[in-house]
């Protein structure tokens, strides 16, 4: 049986297509908003187990934001947000 890696979001780089696995709150401590609050807005935006999401731009210093299609929508997200959605590749 292989495993399907899985990475953080956070880590991806543009061009990344993949499908999300989970959301590990434990994993974006940095992300300035309490674990419960970052897992609500992540789940309104669209961020559930098993939805496509594409990398699809970063910001020029630093890659901060990230530009992110969630199935049809395209998500301005910090990566130290994006570091609690876990997804595996999809290419």
């Amino acid at each position: 049986m292989t495993t399907i890696p899985t990475i953080a979001l956070g880590d991806a780089r543009v061009g990344f297509r993949g499908r999300i696995t989970a959301l590990d709150l434990a994993r974006a401590p940095a992300a300035g908003l309490p674990p419960p609050e970052l897992e609500r807005r992540l789940i309104e935006l669209g961020f559930v187990e098993g939805a496509t999401v594409e990398l699809l731009h970063q910001g020029l210093f630093g890659g901060d934001p990230i530009a992110v299609r969630v199935a049809a929508t395209t998500i301005a997200l910090r990566r130290r947000e994006a570091m609690a959605v876990m997804v595996t590749d999809q290419s």
